[in-house]
């Protein structure tokens, strides 16, 4: 028997697609709901983008028929209408000022008149779905769409390979090693450690191109770049990426204090000030929410954006040794300039050197915005921990880094890497592995 789902603000908000996505069953979107979305419609994010979407698609049905009584989603799905709660069906002690409990009322009403059907509230809201449980109310959770089932099976750029003894002896010779098609499944610029058959402990580092290029050796960088030297392996295959000019698009994902942002400001200075490579290294992260307007903060747009972007302001003062007035003189040069991603939507950034760092808050909406911005000659690297977000909205497997990660593997002109350990100290990386 068909069902019947009354979707919760959230839903749509996460993707006004969803209306879409429940086969041949009824959706029911509350009138509150609606009141709840135009809240949101002026948002410059993922966020708004999708209230201004569902907001179209209800304003498309409503020409084709009466949405009180129901409009046909599309041939072979159900019928999606908007309904109120009669208030006679709210249970005693419910606040009508919550819009949680307005909801639940539509449910009830619809559950009423709906006969033997079933109907289903669908909510990203906990506290929401115990509320409907505790009211006999049949509810489930949202689940959008993952680029990964599980954090686990997220691509990681690193993995290890077994060869025979004297193929890394021929590697360390200068010999060329191709690796085989039928041997191992490798992605292009993926890093791999080749481990000795007969003795675990003989190993090799290398940087896979394709299967036609023979495996290339990792620099050590043992000189530093802007006097930081790398500390262990992930950190090494990060310069690896960050210094290869043919690279563009670089994704560093890693718990805090694993040095994913120092070294991508390292490389961006190294790069900007002393090789010349980029005309600017150009800096941001997203404000929570992201494309709220930071009007209301006083000062330019760079003295607003500051409070933002104090963590970068802590890692270029570590690497110039917190010169007074250091951070000042590359601003005034334009050698590093903030940006605010709420106003890059338009622009096009040539001969830069971008950082998005707490990209693992991006909608992958937003992180399309970014990135086709990108001029010619240009490199942009977004960096984050997935295991930190912000965004109600998003998770460690729907967020836009994550999808970067993921759909940017195949091509030759991106890379990846997930560090491992915490450098920061190690206090900071005992914190982020037991709290």
């Amino acid at each position: 028997m068909k069902k019947i789902y009354v979707l919760d603000t959230n839903v749509i908000l996460t993707n006004a697609s969803a209306v879409f996505e429940f086969g041949n069953n009824d959706i029911v979107i509350p009138f509150k709901v609606l009141d709840e979305i135009d809240k949101h419609k002026k948002r410059q994010d993922g966020v708004g983008l999708n209230a201004r979407s569902i907001i179209r698609t209800l304003d498309n049905f409503r020409t084709k028929g009466n949405l009180h009584r129901g409009v046909r989603i599309a041939r072979g799905k159900g019928i999606i209408s908007v309904r109120d709660y009669d208030t006679g069906d709210i249970p005693p002690g419910c606040d009508l000022e919550s819009a949680d409990n307005e909801i639940i009322g539509t449910a009830i009403t619809e559950k009423k008149n709906a006969g033997n059907r079933k109907v289903i509230v669908v909510t990203r809201d906990i506290n929401m779905r115990v509320k409907c449980d505790s009211l006999e109310i049949p509810t489930q959770d949202y689940i959008p769409n993952k680029i990964v089932t599980k954090i686990e099976q997220l691509y990681t750029g690193f993995i290890k390979h077994l060869v025979d003894d004297q193929v890394i002896d021929q590697f360390y010779a200068g010999e060329d090693i191709l690796l085989d098609k039928e041997d191992v499944k490798i992605s292009a610029n993926q890093f791999v450690m080749l481990v000795s058959s007969s003795n675990e402990k003989k190993t090799a580092l290398a940087r896979f191109i394709n299967y036609n290029m023979p495996l290339k050796k990792t620099r050590e960088y043992k000189e530093g770049i802007w006097g930081l030297k790398p500390r262990n392996k992930e950190q090494m295959f990060a310069l690896e990426l960050l210094m290869d000019d043919d690279v563009k698009i670089i994704t560093l994902i890693g718990k805090a204090g694993c040095g994913k942002t120092l070294l991508a400001i390292a490389v961006g200075l190294q790069q900007v000030l002393d090789k010349g490579t980029y005309q600017k290294l150009v800096i941001s992260r997203p404000v929570q929410p992201m494309g709220k307007d930071i009007g209301y903060l006083p000062g330019t747009m760079e003295e607003k954006m500051r409070p933002w972007l104090m963590p970068i302001q802590d890692n270029i003062d570590f690497l110039t040794g917190a010169e007074k007035g250091s951070m000042d003189m590359f601003f005034d040069q334009g050698k590093i300039q903030i940006e605010a991603l709420t106003y890059i939507r338009g622009r096009s950034i040539s001969n830069a050197f971008i950082i998005i760092d707490e990209a693992q808050n991006l909608t992958t909406h937003e992180l399309k915005t970014i990135i086709t911005r990108v001029g010619e000659n240009t490199k942009v690297i977004l960096t984050g921990d997935i295991e930190q977000i912000d965004n109600m909205y998003l998770d460690a497997t729907s967020n836009g880094l994550s999808y970067a990660v993921e759909k940017f593997r195949p091509y030759d002109l991106s890379g990846h890497v997930t560090l491992m350990k915490g450098e920061r100290s190690k206090v900071a990386t005992l914190a982020s592995k037991i709290l």
